[in-house]
């Protein structure tokens, strides 16, 4: 004696998030930059027009830090590592 049994198959759909996860790049204030200097390596890294970059820096000079960038965490250690090597204090974050 035959019977048809259905299968129920289950799948696990769980994704792993932290893929698409945007992430913050995050540069602190120094007593030793000078503005004009960090308006300058803001223009360079990111591309930035000069208003933009000054807005940015004066975020980080009156506040302590500034999201500077946002997107992929690839792209987000690329300028965390550029900005270091300006000697500009900048981690990353998750967004």
């Amino acid at each position: 004696m035959s019977t048809d049994l259905d299968e129920i198959v289950i799948t696990d759909t769980e994704t792993d998030t932290d893929i698409d996860t945007p992430w913050n790049v995050l540069v602190f204030d120094d007593p030793v930059n000078l503005m004009s200097f960090v308006t300058l390596v803001f223009k360079r890294i990111f591309g930035y027009n000069q208003a933009q970059s000054e807005k940015l820096m004066l975020e980080v000079h009156n506040s302590g830090k500034s999201v500077v960038w946002t997107g992929a965490k690839e792209k987000a250690e690329f300028y965390v590592q550029q900005l270091q090597s300006y000697q500009l204090n900048a981690s990353m974050q998750k967004s």
